[in-house]
């Protein structure tokens, strides 16, 4: 059974992330490292924060910090949220880390005595008015390509292509914004792409059919359009440093590395991060080096960092030379939009995670955000979907399933799970769909399709409801009562069913259904297909409660509100 590494996207530094970033690679990567962990593999789910580049430092100067005090603040605020979330990561560190600074320069070292580093002559734009020159996010200006206003230097997130900064049109300092803009000479080392491109399209060939179309387009697409050498380094006050025993002019200019270069490497060093916290921890090198077959590395992202994972991070480890894990399934996501348009802190547009906290608990927004996964499209967040989905699904067909199951035994059998009756074809029948269902869930988790593995969650839960409304055992318990105590213990064993199998998605709800039985030896992590056929773990005579209502439902009211503090259809 292979070991199972796992990453997402690290998020900014700058700011709490809004829900289509918690879509988009998190909280699938939490989902996904759950339901492995459950089926007994060996799993280390590694994130962190992306401290380094432009929007650390504009981040910090906005705020008067010193940099390093801000992204210490912020870590902790934003791991902060993912804990609200429930999301179970390993370990979640930081790329300003020694370990990350020692592992990047590493690479650096390895990549120049490869030959795959070369020292260049640029010219780079120049702010007289800042006095300094200005690294790719430090510029602004409009898109060449598409004509977006506000393109960065790096990259156009409308378009999503990358720029340099003098590609821009019309172009101003992101820090004073002075148009007075100088282009000077400057030098920076090049990560020789153009020479890794033949290694890059063997390796991804040998990939590209296993991975989302998503995921695999963006990566041929790039190779197509031919790897250009890249700059990877800049002009900034917070970085990895340029080894000074290397290049030591560039070192002493304080040049430090583009935060493309070292990010993706953090993934390594946050592993060592874990490793160092905690002696106990498995070598981290067993994780990363020389592990082809015996570690399956799974990575979470949305579309725009799909070319960084796939292309750039890839040449980077085969630059080195050395036996580096390389990403073996790339899981790519969409867009999630807030009404079509995007998500907006300036504009009070869309739903940040911090205030997703504030108005309904994790649960309500995992379940919903994995179920509408922009996983083949573009996605849209409305309030009147959400609303539908939380009434329908969570509070209607698995919260009322579970409460009126255990009040109604409750209020006329007691308060342990009734005995009497012995299961005839009705529960046959149920036992086979429930076994049919939970493979398909299965199915569709080890597939990582996360809307249809919801689909069929949401089904298993359905198929209660169903059995409960043929049996109906408020009528049965009129004529017969041992056949109503049946019906009811077969409910509770569901209800059991149900806490262990939706545990990846609504972790918090999935510990309450469990806890409503007192079963001395309740250790299952999963429930085999016999289990689910017999529906016997729950057997009678077993104390039980009825837990508080598992999902609220939500109002008119609740509707307008939501969309009066956080914007609704656009005009």
């Amino acid at each position: 059974m292979a070991r199972h590494l796992i990453t997402s996207a690290l998020p900014y530094i700058n700011g709490i992330k809004h829900l289509g970033n918690m879509v988009g690679s998190m909280l699938p990567a939490d989902v996904y490292s759950r339901y492995l962990r459950q089926r007994g593999h060996d799993v280390l789910y590694i994130c962190a924060t992306d401290e380094h580049g432009t929007p650390a430092e504009l981040a910090a100067k906005e705020r008067g910090l010193a940099v390093d005090e801000f992204c210490a603040q912020a870590h902790d605020a934003q791991k902060a949220v993912y804990d609200g979330f429930a999301l179970a990561f390993d370990y979640f560190g930081r790329s300003s880390s020694a370990e990350n600074r020692d592992i990047t320069q590493h690479f650096a070292r390895k990549l120049n005595e490869n030959g795959f580093i070369e020292e260049r002559a640029i010219r780079q734009v120049y702010s007289p008015a800042d006095g300094r020159f200005l690294p790719d996010r430090y510029v602004e200006g409009t898109c060449p390509h598409c004509g977006y206003d506000k393109a960065r230097g790096d990259q156009c997130e409308n378009c999503t292509r990358v720029l340099d900064p003098t590609d821009l049109i019309d172009p101003r300092s992101a820090i004073s914004g002075s148009t007075d803009l100088e282009v000077r000479e400057t030098k920076h080392l090049f990560l020789l792409q153009s020479k890794l491109q033949h290694e890059v399209e063997q390796w991804v060939a040998r990939h590209e059919d296993d991975w989302p179309q998503l995921a695999s387009s963006i990566a041929r697409k790039w190779l197509n359009e031919g790897l250009h050498d890249r700059a990877i380094t800049r002009d900034l006050d917070w970085g990895v440093p340029v080894p000074a025993d290397t290049w030591p002019e560039l070192a002493a200019e304080g040049k430090v590395f583009y935060v493309w270069f070292d990010a993706p490497i953090e993934y390594i060093g946050a592993t060592k991060e874990w490793a160092d916290q905690d002696p106990a921890n498995r070598d981290w090198k067993s994780w990363w080096y020389d592990v082809d077959t015996d570690v399956r590395y799974t990575e979470f992202m949305a579309k725009d960092n799909v070319p960084f994972h796939t292309v750039m991070f890839p040449a980077t480890e085969l630059g080195v030379r050395e036996p580096w894990k390389k990403v073996d399934f790339v899981k790519a996501f969409n867009w999630l939009t807030y009404y079509g348009g995007k998500f907006s802190t300036s504009q009070k547009r869309g739903v940040f995670t911090d205030q997703a906290l504030d108005i309904l608990p994790a649960d309500y927004w995992r379940y919903f955000l994995i179920s509408n996964a922009p996983e083949s499209d573009d996605a849209s967040f409305t309030w009147e979907h959400f609303t539908a989905t939380v009434n329908k699904d969570l509070a209607d067909t698995l919260g009322n399933f579970v409460n009126r199951v255990l009040s109604f035994s409750r209020k006329r059998f007691g308060d342990d799970v009734p005995a009497g009756g012995e299961p005839g074809e009705a529960e046959a029948k149920l036992g086979e769909e429930i076994a049919r269902l939970l493979a398909e869930y299965e199915t569709q988790m080890e597939a990582l399709q996360f809307r249809k593995a919801a689909a069929a969650l949401r089904a298993l839960w359905s198929a209660g409801n169903s059995y409960l409304e043929e049996k109906a055992p408020w009528l049965e318990i009129k004529t017969d009562k041992d056949g109503a105590a049946l019906t009811l213990r077969t409910a509770m064993n569901l209800i059991h069913l149900y806490a262990v199998v939706s545990e990846p998605l609504i972790p918090a709800t999935a510990r309450a259904m469990r806890a409503a039985f007192t079963l001395a030896d309740d250790t299952a992590s999963w429930v085999s297909a016999d289990e689910a056929r017999a529906l016997s773990t729950v057997p009678a005579g077993t104390p039980f409660t009825v837990p508080p209502v598992l999902f609220a439902k939500l109002t008119d009211e609740d509707l307008e509100t939501y969309k009066e503090r956080f914007g609704g259809e656009p005009a």
